[in-house]
C-alpha cells in the first residue's frame, strides 16, 4: 500500500521548505480539522433531534441517518488526501444490483465498508480534528508571533517593552531582534513539523479507509509491481538489442563498406567499376540508416550523459530551430529517462510534420520529485483535435499510455491557431550516485 509517499518524499528533499509542500500540509490539517468539527455537530444535532423525535417516528430515519455518516465524511477525506498525496484511495463499496433507495440503503448497511468508515468518522470527531487545528494553530501562530516581536516592539511597545506570546517580556532591542531571528527559526521547524503531522495523518486515514487484505487492492500492487518489473525488462532488452547491432552488424557493415570502397578504387574504369560505386553508395546510406535505427532503439548519448545532453542533440537535428531551456543536473532511472526522451522525440517529429511550425522550444526542470519537460511550438495548433485530452489523437494515446507505465501523466493544448503545448510530468527521485 502506497501512503503518503509524495509528502515523505517532498520532505527529505532539500528544497522542501520552498516548495509548496508546507503550506499543503496546513490545508490539509486544516481541511481535515475542520471537517471533524463539522462531523461532530452534525452528528450531535442528528443524535439530539432523533433522540427528541424518536418518539413519533420522525427521528428514527436521523438515527439511521447517523449510522451513515461516515460515507460523505469518507469521500471528502479522500479528497483532502489529494492534497499531500496524488495516490489515490478508492472507495470499495458495493453497487446495488437494483436501481433505488431500498436496496442502495440495503447495500451499504450491509457492508463493512460503511461501518469502517463510521469508525474513521467516530475517531475524526472524538479524536483527530483537535489535534489537527492545534498544530496547525501552534504551528502557524507561533513562528508569526516571534517574527513580528521587532515590529511589535517598535509599534505597539513604543521601543520599551513587548510581551511575547503573553509569556515573555522583551525590553530591548537586541532581544527584541533575537526573538525575530528565533522566529526563522521556527518556521523553518513548524514546516517540518506540520509536514510530518500531515503524513502520519495521511497514513492512519489511508489504513482506516482502505480495506485490509483486499482482493481488489492485492491485485493492485501486483499489477504495479509486474508493470515496474517489465518496463524494467524491456529497457533492458533494448540495451541488448542496441548493443548487438552497434558492436556486431554496424562493425560488419562498416567493413563491408571499406571493402567496397577498396575495391571501387582498384577497379579498372567500366561496368564493374559503375557497380562497385553503387554498392559502395548503398553500404553507405545502408549504414546511415542502421545509425538513426540504433538511435532511435536506445541512444548512446542518452546512456552516455543523461536526459539533457539527449534532448539537446534531438532539438540539434531538429528540422525546425527549437529552443532548449532544461535543467536537470541529476541522472533518473533507465526507464523515465527513456520515456521523456521518445516523447520529446515524438514531438518533434509531430511538430515537423503537421505542426506548420517555425519555431519550437523545449523546455523543463526537476522539483519537489516531479521531472518536468514541456514542448511548445508556435505552429496551427489542433494537435489530436481542439481537445486539450490525450485521447483525441491516437499518437498521443501513445505517448499517454507509455507515460503512465512510469506513474506520469501528459497533457495537451492545442487550440486552433495554436501554440502547442505537450507536457510530461513524471514522479521520481534522481539516482543516489548524482543525488
Amino acid at each position: 500500500m502506497v501512503d503518503a509517499q509524495y509528502l515523505r518524499q517532498a520532505l527529505a528533499q532539500p528544497r522542501y521548505l520552498l516548495s509548496s509542500w508546507p503550506l499543503r500540509a496546513v490545508a490539509y490539517l486544516l481541511g481535515t480539522g475542520l471537517a471533524g468539527l463539522l462531523t461532530l455537530v452534525v452528528a450531535l444535532l442528528l443524535l439530539t433531534l432523533g433522540g427528541v423525535l424518536a418518539v413519533v417516528v420522525v427521528g428514527i430515519p436521523m438515527l439511521a441517518a447517523l449510522a451513515l455518516i461516515g460515507l460523505p465524511v469518507g469521500a471528502v477525506e479522500r479528497r483532502l488526501l489529494r492534497i499531500v498525496d496524488r495516490w489515490p484511495v478508492p472507495h470499495a463499496h458495493r453497487t446495488p444490483h437494483d436501481p433505488g433507495f431500498t436496496p442502495w440503503l440495503r447495500t451499504r448497511f450491509a457492508e463493512t465498508d460503511t461501518w469502517r468508515e463510521l469508525g474513521h468518522a467516530a475517531l475524526l470527531m472524538l479524536v483527530l480534528w483537535p489535534i489537527d487545528l492545534l498544530a496547525v494553530t501552534l504551528g502557524v501562530t507561533v513562528p508569526l508571533a516571534l517574527l513580528a516581536t521587532p515590529v511589535l516592539f517598535a509599534t505597539v511597545g513604543d521601543g520599551e517593552q513587548v510581551n511575547v506570546l503573553k509569556a515573555y517580556a522583551v525590553t530591548s532591542w537586541p532581544v527584541a531582534f533575537a526573538v525575530g531571528v528565533a522566529g526563522l527559526v521556527a518556521v523553518a521547524a513548524s514546516a517540518y513539523g506540520l509536514g510530518l503531522v500531515a503524513a502520519a495523518r495521511c497514513s492512519l486515514a489511508r489504513v482506516l479507509l482502505t480495506r485490509a487484505g483486499s482482493p481488489l487492492g492485492a491485485r493492485i500492487t501486483e499489477l504495479t509491481d509486474s508493470r515496474v518489473r517489465l518496463v524494467d525488462a524491456f529497457e533492458a532488452e533494448r540495451g541488448r538489442i542496441e548493443r548487438d547491432l552497434h558492436d556486431g552488424a554496424q562493425q560488419r557493415l562498416v567493413a563491408l563498406t571499406m571493402m567496397l570502397g577498396v575495391a571501387r578504387l582498384d577497379a579498372p574504369p567500366g561496368p564493374v567499376a559503375e557497380q562497385l560505386a553503387r554498392a559502395h553508395d548503398e553500404a553507405g546510406r545502408v549504414l546511415v540508416e542502421l545509425r538513426e535505427l540504433i538511435r532511435g532503439i536506445h541512444p548512446p548519448l542518452l546512456v552516455d550523459f543523461g536526459l539533457e545532453a539527449a534532448v539537446t542533440d534531438l532539438a540539434d537535428r531538429s528540422v525546425i530551430p527549437v529552443d532548449v531551456a532544461l535543467t536537470l543536473p541529476h541522472r533518473f532511472a533507465p526507464s523515465i529517462e527513456s520515456t521523456v526522451y521518445f516523447v520529446v522525440s515524438e514531438a518533434l517529429s509531430n511538430m515537423a510534420k503537421h505542426s506548420a511550425a517555425d519555431h519550437g522550444e523545449i523546455s523543463g526542470d526537476y522539483s519537489d520529485g516531479w521531472l518536468v519537460v514541456t514542448v511548445t511550438d508556435n505552429g496551427r495548433g489542433g494537435a489530436g483535435g481542439s481537445s486539450a485530452d490525450p485521447d483525441a489523437g491516437t499518437g498521443l494515446v501513445g505517448l499517454a499510455d507509455r507515460v503512465s507505465v512510469v506513474d506520469g501523466t501528459l497533457s495537451v493544448s492545442s487550440p486552433p491557431g495554436g501554440p502547442t503545448r505537450l507536457t510530461v510530468e513524471i514522479p521520481c527521485q534522481p539516482l543516489p550516485a548524482s543525488a
